[in-house]
């Protein structure tokens, strides 16, 4: 099986493409990143991607008068790879439908909380100002709706006495790092299979919640 071709999308230090990296490198992951994107200039998550030989593109979103007229920029720049799957990692952007639909079934986020809890911002502060006991990550298909997708994967954590907004980013970053390489790797390896029912792993439709990563 051919290895599958991926393109990052980045805004900020690239911790999680890093992750990623780290797996191909280690032959976890049957795929190669074509391309690293950032829409902002002087991340450390270009230097990541320079550092490990990829190909590094900047589309800076202040040049552009629209949100509409940036994404076709995007789109005709990611489509330029012909990837198979688009990885968003830390891309600090609000998509526009066409643009999402495009890659519909093939663009995969990361969102710092057990969706479908806390779309949006603030996912830290928020779980604890709700006295959660788990806390948690996810990985899901990109869809029009924010943070709305098909789940594929998540990793709860346990909400500490004593945790902060900080503690608990760092405790879900962690996580982050080893479930979006898993996804990546289940993707490439054409074990996962978006259907009507819902994401299936292996011919095994998984619960709404996707895969619990323990």
């Amino acid at each position: 099986m051919s290895a599958k071709r991926i393109v990052v999308l980045i805004s900020g230090s690239g911790s999680n493409l890093q992750a990623i990296i780290d797996a191909i490198q280690a032959d976890r992951i049957n795929g190669e990143i074509s391309a690293v994107i950032s829409n902002r200039p002087d991340v450390f998550g270009l230097e990541r991607a320079q550092q490990a030989g990829i190909h590094t593109e900047l589309l800076d979103h202040k040049a552009f008068e629209s949100r509409e007229t940036f994404d076709q920029a995007l789109q005709q720049l990611i489509d330029s790879f012909s990837p198979d799957l688009i990885v968003l990692a830390g891309f600090m952007r609000i998509l526009t439908e066409e643009f999402v639909r495009h890659y519909e079934g093939r663009m995969f986020n990361i969102h710092p909380s057990l969706l479908p809890k806390y779309k949006g911002l603030h996912t830290h502060q928020r779980a604890l100002e709700a006295g959660d006991e788990t806390h948690g990550c996810t990985v899901h298909l990109v869809t029009p709706e924010l943070d709305g997708g098909p789940l594929i994967v998540q990793a709860p954590i346990a909400v500490e006495q004593g945790d902060t907004a900080d503690t608990l980013q760092q405790k879900v970053h962690q996580q982050e790092h080893k479930i979006y390489p898993l996804a990546v790797e289940w993707f490439c390896a054409d074990r996962l299979t978006n259907t009507d029912q819902g994401i299936m792993l292996d011919g095994e439709l998984l619960s709404p919640q996707g895969y619990q990563y323990h």
